[in-house]
């Protein structure tokens, strides 16, 4: 790997216009040149940019999951879990673009030492799986409720009779910087249960993955990941509630109706008449809590807005399944083909092994293999989509306090500020309020929001370069390869595409075998969730990532081209799922490929042909 040249994480040079960036993030996330030892151990690490969660730029206040991540991904690795290779994955940031790289357990004697502890622990999980599960969605679920039952409430003239009647010794304002401090204190929360099981998923998977690789040299990624397909997992479930919707709609008789109306109002409105229609609202309504708190995007940031907060989205999906029913055509993942496939993989692999003490450890393996698989789709549900669709609403209760007081000229500019600058605003504004003296804050941050705006358009037309520092000989961290799919083979076509200057030159591009099966059609390239109401029957979607909210499209399309991602990203996971190819991984995809280009996907091998 050594011939491959990427930046030096200290040479790349500031935009011009946004010399001052650095204070819109946490100071420790920039790249140091002051301090020798810090400086060496950067140049020598290997940082790629994290596309899979951050496709765009980030804004200062949203960086808050990123830093939620950065510990307690670490943390369970590290000092919980004890992964016997694989210590925490260190973050930086590059004009507003985030950079990762998984810290390896470097001495092989402190690896072994670490094997019993990792055994006693997580096997405690694998054991207990079910019930400490279970206790999971619970706290889940009790966060969920106490994030919907904070109150984040406007400062009075005067305080209610009932704070001096009742002797309540404390104010509004105080209420204030106490619901601040708790509602990001629940999110960092949120955060510490996301990873509670997550790594012990990827590990129970890399595991089996490991064994395979060696009993069947043969085998590809895609026949392993295969005979864990086919299960059933919530992430599902919004889409299938879509589906239920529109079975519903024809059995009401109602189908034609809702497809002449253009807006969820027309619809509303013109079958809240008839008492078919009615029960069909009654449906809706119910599909809302919890099924449409799906974000349109990932999640991470705050413009992925849900369903509930533009019903249009699922009801626009939902019509494509209307339209697949009046067509005569069925809309269920063909979830029986999957799981038969499934069974004679397994059946066929596990023959050919050749002691009975490697039947056992298969046996062994990919059972708990299978047990684990929902959850790591499943968490996604309960955090970057349930939670974070309240989260983001409850942060826009606190900026329209602000901007009642001048702080925001809008709303939607609080995502301008760090977590802990929102904190000073409101100790701020709220001692404004008590002193009835005028607030600082309305002269300072207007001021300096407009000059990060300004910043963060130069860095949404900046192009990051795919990784900075020094490519290792060998990478082997399982979820760099899992869910990034960043491999020496990846990394080699993502050099080899920055050396070509003019991208409409390029006619073949390499990715990740993401789902099997080969396809030729022409390309739709879809850049957000909203964009996905222009694929025609038969395209080929080609997208930054894919998220769960994207699940209707997969009706619609023969194969799924992506940026970023590996083996366990949504893309694949979801393609193999509804039998579709897929390649994934590819780097820079979406700006080489355009929309009407014939393309062949093969899924087989992570080719992709642009026929121009």
């Amino acid at each position: 790997m050594g011939d491959q040249k990427f930046p030096s994480p200290h040479e790349i040079e500031t935009i011009p216009g946004t010399e001052g960036w650095e204070r819109m993030y946490p100071y420790h996330y920039l790249f140091s040149t002051e301090n020798k030892e810090r400086k060496t151990y950067e140049e020598n690490m290997f940082w790629f940019n994290d596309g899979l969660h951050y496709p765009e730029p980030m804004y200062p206040f949203d960086i808050i999951w990123d830093e939620a991540w950065f510990l307690a991904l670490s943390q369970f690795n590290t000092r919980i879990f004890m992964i016997p290779p694989a210590l925490g994955v260190d973050h930086r940031i590059i004009n507003g673009n985030v950079y990762i790289t998984p810290v390896p357990v470097a001495d092989p004697q402190e690896i072994q030492n670490r094997v019993p502890l990792f055994m006693e622990r997580a096997g405690y999980y694998f054991e207990h799986w079910n019930e400490l599960h279970d206790n999971w969605e619970n706290k889940m679920r009790g966060i969920i409720n106490d994030l919907k039952a904070l109150p984040i409430t406007p400062l009075p003239q005067m305080e209610d009779i009932s704070t001096v009647k009742e002797g309540l010794g404390t104010s509004s304002g105080y209420q204030l910087l106490k619901s601040y401090d708790t509602l990001i204190d629940l999110g960092i929360l949120c955060w510490q249960y996301h990873f509670e099981f997550l790594n012990l998923g990827y590990a129970a998977y890399v595991t089996f993955v490991d064994f395979c690789t060696k009993a069947f040299p043969d085998i590809s990624l895609q026949k392993i990941s295969q005979m864990v397909g086919g299960i059933n997992v919530i992430l599902y479930q919004p889409d299938e509630e879509l589906k239920k919707l529109a079975k519903l709609a024809m059995e009401k008789g109602i189908a034609d109706q809702i497809l002449g109306a253009k807006t969820i109002d027309e619809v509303t409105s013109g079958i809240n008449g008839s008492p078919d229609g009615r029960k069909w609202l009654e449906a809706w309504d119910a599909a809302k809590d919890p099924w449409f708190y799906i974000s349109t995007g990932t999640g991470w940031y705050h413009h992925d807005s849900s369903w509930n907060d533009d019903l249009n989205i699922p009801m626009n999906a939902m019509k494509i399944y209307i339209r697949k029913l009046k067509e005569g055509q069925s809309i269920d993942r063909p979830l029986a083909d999957i799981q038969e496939e499934r069974e004679r993989l397994v059946r066929e692999y596990r023959a050919l092994l050749q002691t009975e003490e490697d039947k056992k450890t298969f046996d062994q393996l990919y059972n708990t293999s299978k047990l684990v698989f929902p959850y790591v789709e499943n968490h996604m549900f309960y955090v970057e989509n349930w939670f974070h669709s309240i989260f983001w609403n409850k942060l826009r209760e606190v900026a329209a306090i602000m901007k009642d007081h001048g702080f925001l000229n809008d709303i939607e500019d609080i995502w301008f500020l760090k977590r802990a600058e929102i904190k000073d605003a409101l100790w701020d504004l709220v001692t404004g309020w008590a002193t009835g003296s005028k607030s600082y804050g309305p002269l300072y941050w207007p001021k300096e929001i407009a000059w990060r705006k300004g910043v963060y358009q130069k860095f949404r037309e900046w192009t990051p370069p795919p990784a900075v520092g020094k490519p290792p000989e060998t990478i082997s961290e399982p979820f760099t390869i899992m869910l990034w799919g960043i491999t020496n083979e990846s990394m080699a076509a993502w050099a080899k595409l920055r050396e070509i200057t003019d991208l409409d030159q390029v006619t073949e591009m390499t990715g990740f075998a993401g789902s099997p099966g080969s396809v030729e059609g022409p390309a739709r390239v879809c850049r957000n969730a909203k964009e996905i109401d222009q694929l025609q029957d038969g395209e080929i979607l080609v997208a930054p990532t894919t998220s769960p909210s994207w699940a209707p499209a997969f009706q619609k399309i023969k194969a799924c081209v992506t940026d970023v991602g590996g083996m366990m990203c949504h893309a694949s996971i979801v393609c193999r799922e509804y039998g579709l190819p897929a390649v994934v991984g590819t780097g820079q995809a979406t700006s080489v490929i355009k929309t009407g280009m014939r393309i062949r996907v093969d899924g087989n091998t992570g080719k992709i042909n642009i026929m121009r």
